[in-house]
């Protein structure tokens, strides 16, 4: 099922995206829902490093390296 919903965007921003999907011969609306995937996948991951992070340091993993050990 899809949604049909309506978007205002700032005059540059609009450019630059007709600007993109002329270049990359892809549609508005592709761009637009990959977009909005890519920004709602990085607000979760932003909210479970927020809220892992304060347990990780109390377990002692700081590094990304500190974390492969643990899950090793």
């Amino acid at each position: 099922m899809r949604t049909v919903m309506s978007i205002s965007l700032p005059e540059k921003v609009a450019e630059q995206l007709e600007r993109y999907v002329r270049e990359s011969g892809r549609n508005k609306s592709d761009v637009v829902r990959e977009s909005i995937s890519f920004y709602l996948f990085e607000a979760r991951l932003r909210d479970t490093q927020r809220r892992l992070g304060t347990r990780a340091k109390k377990a002692g993993i700081i590094t990304e390296d500190d974390a492969l050990r643990a899950i090793s």
